[in-house]
């Protein structure tokens, strides 16, 4: 079976093809700018040269009819005919507490994705349209919603309730949701599988760090905590987010600044974190360049970034009493040996010892933790996309 993946953004559109019989991916790319000038479809079929398509996108749908036709084209394709696609995979952001797992799409579905617009203002209403654009191009293939939040339901009410009156989770179901619950669910098994951990009594701590970080506490393969809230804007600072900070701060500006709640949500989430506090960048590599110039700001930076991770994962160690392995991944996580040091300095306690050779490797899924280290430290490469591959196989398969 060959199943299309499709994450949209409010103008973006990722995909890739997999080849389900070996999990192979048979062409991937990006259709950006959706509905502005300069709208452009980058294509990369697998063993052949990159296809750039410069032609306007107006909306999401002709941006998936464009790909489609990429996926066909008798030069750049990779499948003869769309009746090739078996089914389509949608990574949807919010399913607040209706949907707990992935699930074939149908009108209850689009339903609840519409009424979580609110939710997830940028990411449910153009993962709603790809959804329709899809049926619209590919009549009668199945289609599957998976979740962002799905993975992290399993929480308990003592780990996602706000000290709020209850009357507003009763009203508007405000409380802890969670975010990158595909990555999560993707990485805390694996972490499990590398380290050869019994999956019914192993403790596992996911560090998802890019732009937009989280980190999750999963008990026996489950979820019990993780750091994003009601939106993605709570928990660690990120590259343009501030995550966690004392809600007075809001209107305190606000009555200096002369903004009002919109402004103020603006600046939290667009022009916070990394990127506020160095006023350099939002990307860690720039970051590390400006510190290396003596850049005191940038380090600083770095150092919140690094602490509050640290603080998080002894959280996190603290409610599952105990650990058996640490997770990095996700771009930053992956890739940036100076933050997995920073943060693992704060755990000695914990009796890990880092191997710095191995934690300078770029690439492979890989310890970084010495052998006699009491707790398994790894990187684990991410893979949303063939997460919900799997998972959109596993539905229309059942």
């Amino acid at each position: 079976m060959k199943i299309l993946v499709l994450n949209c953004g409010s103008s973006s559109l990722k995909y890739q093809l997999f080849d389900m019989v070996n999990e192979e991916v048979l062409a991937k790319g990006i259709c950006e700018r959706i509905g502005a000038e300069g709208s452009v479809l980058t294509h990369k079929p697998e063993g052949k040269d990159k296809y750039v398509v410069e032609k306007p996108m107006p909306d999401h749908s002709t941006a998936v009819e464009l790909v489609l036709e990429a996926l066909i084209d008798k030069e750049h394709g990779v499948i003869d005919h769309i009746d090739d696609i078996g089914a389509v995979g949608h990574r949807v952001l919010h399913a607040g507490q209706k949907y707990s797992a992935s699930i074939i799409v149908n009108e209850d579905v689009k339903k609840v994705v519409r009424e979580c617009f609110d939710l997830g203002p940028l990411h449910n209403p153009a993962n709603l349209i790809g959804i329709e654009a899809c049926e619209k191009a590919i009549p009668g293939k199945p289609q599957v919603a998976v979740f962002d939040t799905a993975f992290h339901q399993t929480m308990p009410e003592k780990a996602y309730m706000y000290a709020i009156p209850y009357e507003y989770y009763e009203k508007y179901d405000i409380r802890k949701y969670g975010f990158h619950g595909t990555s999560h669910a993707f990485v805390s098994k694996r972490a499990v599988e590398f380290a050869g951990l019994d999956p019914d009594n192993s403790k596992v701590i996911v560090c998802h760090l890019g732009n937009g970080s989280s980190i999750s506490a999963v008990v026996n393969g489950k979820c019990v905590d993780t750091s994003m809230g009601l939106t993605p804007l709570e928990g660690l600072a990120m590259g343009t987010r501030s995550g966690d900070i004392d809600p007075a701060v809001v209107q305190f500006i606000a009555n200096k600044e002369g903004k009002d709640i919109n402004e103020m949500l603006n600046i939290l989430n667009k022009k916070s974190g990394m990127l506020g506090l160095s006023g350099v960048s939002s990307d860690f590599r720039d970051l590390w360049a400006a510190a290396e110039e003596g850049n005191k700001r940038a380090q600083m930076a770095l150092d919140v970034f690094c602490y509050r991770v640290a603080k998080y994962i002894g959280s996190y160690i603290a409610a599952m009493n105990g650990v058996d392995a640490i997770a990095f991944t996700a771009g930053v996580g992956e890739n940036d040996h100076d933050v997995r040091k920073n943060v693992l300095s704060y755990l000695g306690y914990m009796g890990i010892t880092l191997d710095e050779e191995a934690n300078n490797v770029r690439g492979p899924e890989r310890y970084i933790s010495t052998p006699d280290s009491k707790v398994k430290v790894m990187v684990i490469p991410t893979d949303e996309e063939l997460k919900i591959a799997r998972e959109t196989k596993a539905l229309v398969e059942a």
